[in-house]
């Protein structure tokens, strides 16, 4: 059949016509256990009765007005955000680049209020902030840059987990006004830095007056076990984007921001046609009440936890498996080897997961997931891996 959308994916042979918690099932009735949920967006899994009732309801009244008037339900999640988060206040879009984009207009705004010619922002080795031109320039891979240059100035990469680096940057160059990072690089490979990493950078932002930017788009709305990522570490950025979870697969994004960052937008600065609209933020509401509601934080370090336990007490003896990663329900298998071949080895089984940067399989589950589901992600999963590396190593 001949499609007339742009091949931007190279998609998986298989299409989901309806889910049910961490369940899809294809066309041909098929069901597959999903330990990917849409790449982290799916937290509360598949058609959750809240977040439909939200939608049915919101649907009937009103869809959009535009930014031009006020937004009740927009105002009520943003107080809700702002109460978890213990930021100031927060912009609404409706993606995890688009909040980025706002991250870096401030941080932009922010250095030319102080006279700096090139704001300048430190950006993170295997980092992914998105794939408008601006967070592509601040994304530390090069193959998703090939054929879009010239890219935007302004960016100083250094590598991941590493403050010496931030530091010789900050020595070479007065410009720098802001650091934008992630607080596990999800994208990057499931990379978890040193237990105090955030916080020496917290400092050095301190010690220089810079911006601590924090892209909590895959790691926020729960997936590590806090609300947000940095809460593990006690400290507070100065600025916070989100997306993906926070409308279980409604599109909004948000670009929070706190202390003298809260105030460098103004009106006429930013906008968005979408942004914040009354559907997206029922559905975003719905979210926020349901992961109190089902104590969804402890579970996504519980069942996390298990998961990993599982896989590391499976895979422990292969020398194949570099490393397990894992922080709550993010979970990353480092091979020897490039893996791509095992998304597809899975789809057979009937598990959906991912593999990124080339050889590390990801999985983000949905955080309803239960005991039963937790076994069977290993089972399979484990058994997929120890197959395929001994195929491979008997090949090389």
């Amino acid at each position: 059949m001949t499609s007339h959308v742009m091949p931007t994916y190279k998609r998986l042979p298989v299409a989901f016509t309806h889910g049910e918690g961490a369940w899809l099932w294809d066309e041909e009735g098929n069901r597959y256990l999903d330990a990917l949920s849409g790449i982290a967006v799916c937290n509360l899994g598949h058609a959750h009765p809240a977040v439909h009732q939200a939608l049915c309801g919101q649907s009937q009244k009103l869809l959009h007005t535009s930014n031009i008037y006020r937004i009740p339900l927009q105002e009520q999640l943003g107080d809700q955000l702002i109460a978890r988060s213990g930021m100031d206040n927060v912009f609404f879009c409706n993606s995890g680049a688009e909040a980025n984009e706002a991250a870096l207009k401030i941080a932009r705004k922010y250095g030319h209020e102080r006279g700096i010619a090139i704001p300048t922002v430190i950006v993170m080795g295997n980092s992914f902030h998105g794939r408008t031109l601006a967070t592509l320039s601040a994304t530390g891979n090069s193959k998703v840059k090939e054929g879009f240059a010239p890219l935007v100035e302004g960016f100083v990469q250094v590598p991941y987990d590493d403050i010496p680096a931030i530091e010789q940057a900050l020595s070479a160059n007065p410009q720098i006004v802001a650091v934008l990072v992630e607080a596990v690089q999800g994208e990057g490979g499931v990379n978890v830095p040193a237990a105090d990493y955030l916080n020496r950078i917290r400092a050095l932002c301190d010690q220089h007056q810079l911006l601590m930017m924090m892209d909590e788009i895959q790691t926020g709305i729960g997936r590590t076990g806090q609300f947000l990522a940095y809460q593990h570490n006690g400290i507070m950025p100065d600025v916070c984007t989100l997306a993906k979870a926070l409308g279980n697969g409604v599109p909004i994004g948000a670009c929070l921001a706190r202390g003298t960052a809260a105030g460098i937008l103004t009106a006429g600065n930013h906008g968005s046609t979408f942004g914040g609209n009354p559907l997206a933020c029922s559905a975003a509401l719905a979210v926020l009440a349901t992961l109190d509601a089902d104590n969804l934080l402890a579970a996504a370090s519980q069942q996390g936890q298990a998961l990993f336990a599982g896989l590391v007490g499976r895979l422990q003896g292969n020398p194949h498996v570099l490393a397990i990663r894992h922080k709550g329900m993010m979970i990353g298998i480092e091979l020897d080897a490039p893996c791509a071949e095992l998304v597809t080895l899975a789809l057979a089984k009937f598990l959906l997961i991912n593999v990124t940067n080339e050889r590390t399989i990801r999985l983000l589950p949905p955080l309803i997931i239960d005991n039963q589901q937790v076994l069977e992600i290993v089972d399979t999963l484990a058994e997929l891996i120890q197959v395929y590396t001994g195929q491979q190593h008997e090949k090389s």
